[in-house]
């Protein structure tokens, strides 16, 4: 039996992490009327439930949690909550296992955020994918809201939807010419799971979370979203 070691973040990718600062919310967002916050996946299949929730995933919801409160009781009124919402037939499901399937308590919002007083002001989009616009209202919802200047992206998983979501959101921008538009994203408040490779694993089936949620943060940050340690 040959003994599996982790892929190492590569030391360049360590360097940069180290370089990451702890902002404040004012700092990034001087103006919260022109603020938004956009989320992946922050739902019960993929923290609390079903065959791809995890407890790594998980962790993300004190520090969500409070950044949205934070975001909240500073002026900020721009929430949009990208949710996997399933149909029973998606051929995603050749590559991962069915989940968040339409109807079903996978597909919601966590509780402690869909208690929130305020949660009324979340506008809630579904995708069928994991990207947030294909087939999807997500861009005519951002063309409501065309004076937003500073998206903050948060949830899960960092390589996945959130890779997606903050790569459209950085490169529509772009493709509109739209100035002075940042994309942040906290690395406290973005996660992965975690599939340790064994001699028993399929070949191309591993999936070491430290690896892909650190490379997947450096390549968003090579495409020119800012991303921090944390947001206070």
């Amino acid at each position: 039996m040959t003994t599996y070691t982790p892929p190492e973040t590569p030391e360049f990718v360590r360097r940069w992490l180290d370089t990451l600062p702890e902002v404040k919310l004012e700092e990034i967002a001087p103006d919260p009327a022109t603020t938004a916050i956009f989320s992946a996946d922050i739902i019960n299949g993929f923290l609390r439930e079903g065959p791809l929730a995890s407890e790594r995933v998980n962790r993300i919801t004190e520090p969500v949690v409070r950044l949205v409160n934070r975001a909240w009781d500073y002026g900020v009124r721009h929430y949009v909550f990208l949710q996997d919402t399933h149909t029973e037939d998606n051929p995603e499901f050749n590559a991962y296992p069915p989940h968040c399937i339409a109807g079903t308590s996978e597909s919601e919002m966590i509780p402690e955020l869909k208690e929130l007083p305020f949660a009324d002001h979340f506008t809630i989009v579904e995708k069928n994918s994991l990207h947030p616009a294909v087939e999807t209202r997500f861009n005519e919802g951002w063309d409501n809201i065309s004076h937003v200047r500073t998206a903050i992206v948060i949830g899960d998983c960092t390589d996945l939807c959130v890779h997606q979501l903050a790569m459209h959101l950085r490169l529509r921008a772009n493709a509109l010419g739209i100035q002075d538009f940042h994309v942040i994203v906290p690395m406290d408040c973005v996660e992965t799971f975690d599939i340790p490779d064994s001699d028993d694993l399929e070949p191309g089936r591993a999936h070491p979370a430290d690896f892909f949620h650190d490379v997947f943060l450096y390549h968003m940050g090579l495409n020119g979203i800012r991303v921090v340690r944390r947001i206070t």
